[in-house]
């Protein structure tokens, strides 16, 4: 609340009645009828006055009370600038536009709004347990268009103006409190009235599941005529403080007047009746002061309106607290309550039961000297209601919103407003319909009924790609990269796929199918791909790039680069001996300087057993003998053996297979090596230092000698000889 505030803007629940004000005004004072709020409005309208001049506003029908109750009154009219007129019944999937569904429960609102949903797109939905946020974000959603339908209980009946053509009824009975009743002309029409607005006419009708109206009713909505009220609900203001029987006694007290009703069972009375057959709330409320903080306790709201024994508890506790020594409510029991709440997950139902649970603490942070610091809760509690708010609204436009749907039921293909965000983000008309992932469309999941708005946006697409094809061709390579199995991406989207060519260093590369492009833009964009993949292969693989003097070089070296750059890398060495013995001292000096090296075992480059060249090669491997998934070895000294996979892959990866694990190239060199060392010179070898050359367990060394070719000594278990070591 402001400091000094020249205007209060309330429910009459709220109206703060210590204040003297120069103007006083209440509105829909014919809710003085009401089973539920009917004695709130008649004590403001017997005892809320301005000093200046005191404002009624409502329906006709209250009239003739207002005479008897408050004779100094005038009354001036206002006649309704527009016609209301009955339109007949009608089918729940062929009301007009802009039109307002009326029910009388939160199961038929469920519905309904499902039913307009799968026929329309949508609709908004308002109803009394909402919080004002939420309901103010519903009425957005129908006010600013983008949905054309509003599923409401007869809470749309005060409070809201819409732009509302048609209101249709599915009922004409509602629950008040009580039990059920058929609902009078006068609401009807209060309902009804809704639709039109200043000088535009409205119309109003039931739907077909409930029938004609009968023409008694139609008249009297269309003329305005209604019974007028011939009594209100009453409770006695004058209340008693003695003890909180008293209280209870002074409640029920009978109205002075035979047009007042005394108002029985309201939520604060049967909140007091509770909380005074509590012995310790007896004993607490031991003096006039301790009874009326008893009675403000009493009025904190249950938003829920079920009055549960929860809410009694919970009122008991505040009552203690408050009758405590401190005199007030403990910071620290606040906050655990208030933390609870504070939780955005769950389902319609779960958020509804939190925003009325912490609607309830923000009463009571307004409560003056309940809490020590107002000034912080006030403001939190009212940051958490938000918060659900928000949450509610979005779960229940999620539940009854099919905005892809209620978009293209309101525009034409041709005018569409289509927009592609640099992000790839795609929006029709403003609303997010997919994503633009390279050069396909994935649209929405949450779109999928909307088959028609998806039409539109690949549509416009089609027109979009001549230009975003041209973008693909002149960005610089920073922006392509290679991805797993063998995806070629362009800003982080798969735009093409590498194929088995005529070699493994030598793949085709296609462009991912797609219904956006056409047969000229797929060549354009095959050519920039093939024209990457061609340069980032020669440039991540230097060494393995075709031989441009090719001739320059002696056959036997020919050979064996032939057989090496096959291998992608790595040939076995007696796949290669005969080449290997026609080497020239000045071959041998060439393939050094060229960074490869003779092994025992394998012909490799050092360069090609990093990390991402292994990985790179493993890829061409896969691609070229479409081979789909393949172990990710990433350059490790070595690696268990999948016996689903051809050793080929791991040789075409750096690596030589040797019993139960591929080592790689340079480590399975040392480990020979070592290996042969110890043999020279007469000693076992050490199994921990061969298991860690090799990057294996120790088990796994002795397995690993012998399909090397080393054989164990008769002398003892772990010498090794190289009688038949390749």
């Amino acid at each position: 609340m402001p400091s000094s505030p020249r205007y209060f803007i309330c429910t009459v629940e709220a109206m703060p009645l210590d204040r003297k004000v120069d103007f006083l005004a209440v509105d829909e004072i014919q809710l003085a009828a009401d089973r539920e709020r009917g004695h709130v409005f008649t004590d403001r309208l017997l005892g809320a006055r301005g000093l200046e001049e005191t404002m009624f506003l409502g329906a006709e029908t209250i009239k003739p009370l207002l005479r008897q109750l408050v004779p100094q009154a005038a009354f001036i009219a206002r006649e309704r600038l527009s016609a209301l007129t009955y339109a007949g019944h009608k089918k729940l999937d062929r009301l007009p536009r802009r039109s307002a569904i009326v029910v009388f429960s939160l199961a038929d609102l469920y519905e309904v709004a499902e039913r307009v949903r799968h026929a329309t797109g949508g609709a908004a939905v308002v109803f009394g347990a909402l919080s004002p946020r939420t309901r103010n974000a519903q009425v957005a959603l129908y006010q600013e268009g983008e949905v054309d339908y509003l599923v409401a209980t007869d809470a749309i009946g005060m409070g809201l103006n819409l732009d509302i053509d048609h209101v249709a009824f599915t009922a004409l009975g509602k629950y008040d409190g009580r039990g059920p009743r058929p609902l009078r002309p006068a609401e009807v029409a209060q309902v009804a009235g809704r639709a039109g607005r200043h000088t535009r006419d409205g119309t109003f009708g039931p739907t077909l599941d409930l029938g004609p109206f009968d023409d008694r009713l139609v008249e009297a909505v269309e003329g305005h005529h209604f019974e007028p009220l011939d009594r209100i609900f009453w409770r006695n203001p004058d209340l008693a403080f003695a003890s909180p029987a008293a209280l209870l006694s002074s409640l029920e007290r009978r109205p002075p007047s035979p047009v007042l009703v005394r108002m029985r069972e309201a939520d604060d009375h049967r909140a007091l009746a509770a909380l005074s057959a509590d012995a310790d709330v007896r004993r607490w409320a031991d003096s006039p002061e301790a009874v009326r903080l008893l009675w403000d306790v009493a009025q904190v709201p249950d938003f829920r309106n079920v009055m549960t024994e929860a809410h009694t508890r919970l009122l008991a506790q505040v009552f203690r607290h408050l009758r405590s020594p401190a005199g007030r409510l403990p910071e620290d029991w606040v906050a655990a309550q208030v933390a609870a709440i504070d939780r955005t997950e769950g389902d319609v139902e779960t958020l509804l039961a939190r925003i009325a649970h912490i609607r309830t603490w923000t009463y009571v942070a307004h409560r003056r000297g309940w809490l020590a610091d107002p000034a912080h809760w006030q403001p939190r509690t009212r940051a958490v209601e938000d918060r659900l708010s928000d949450a509610l609204h979005e779960r229940l436009t999620e539940q009854f919103v099919e905005r892809g749907a209620a978009v293209v039921s309101r525009i034409s293909p041709e005018g569409a407003v289509v927009e592609v965000a640099e992000d790839g983000e795609v929006r029709v008309q403003g609303l997010t319909v997919g994503r633009l992932l390279g050069f396909r469309f994935e649209p929405d999941p949450g779109l999928h009924e909307a088959r028609g708005l998806r039409a539109v946006a690949n549509r416009a697409l089609r027109v979009h790609m001549g230009e975003r094809v041209r973008s693909f061709a002149e960005e610089p390579d920073s922006t392509l990269a290679l991805g797993a199995e063998g995806h070629v991406l362009w800003r982080g989207a798969p735009v093409g796929r590498l194929l088995a060519g005529d070699g493994p260093l030598s793949p085709r590369v296609e462009p991912l199918p797609s219904d956006l492009l056409d047969p000229v833009l797929r060549e354009r964009v095959r050519r920039r791909l093939a024209a990457w993949v061609d340069g980032a292969l020669r440039a991540r693989l230097p060494s393995l790039a075709p031989e441009e003097h090719a001739a320059e070089l002696s056959p036997p070296m020919r050979g064996l680069l032939f057989a090496w750059r096959a291998g992608l890398g790595t040939v076995a060495r007696r796949q290669v001996s005969s080449q290997l013995a026609a080497l020239t001292p000045a071959d041998r000096r060439e393939l050094s300087r060229r960074g490869i090296c003779l092994g025992r075992l394998a012909i490799f480059a050092p360069v090609l057993l990093r990390p991402d060249a292994v990985r790179l090669r493993a890829l061409l491997w896969s691609v070229h003998r479409d081979a789909g998934s393949v172990p990710l070895l990433a350059g490790a000294p070595s690696v268990r053996i999948d016996p689903r996979v051809p050793s080929a892959f791991y040789a075409a990866c750096g690596y030589v297979p040797a019993g139960p694990r591929a080592v790689r190239a340079d480590r399975a060199e040392r480990f020979a090596a070592e290996a042969r060392k110890r043999n020279r010179e007469g000693k076992p070898v050490e199994v921990a230092q061969l298991a860690t050359v090799a990057g294996c367990p120790a088990e796994d060394v002795e397995p690993i000698l012998a399909a090397l070719g080393f054989v164990r000594d008769r002398e003892g278990p772990r010498r090794a000889t190289t009688r038949g070591a390749r």
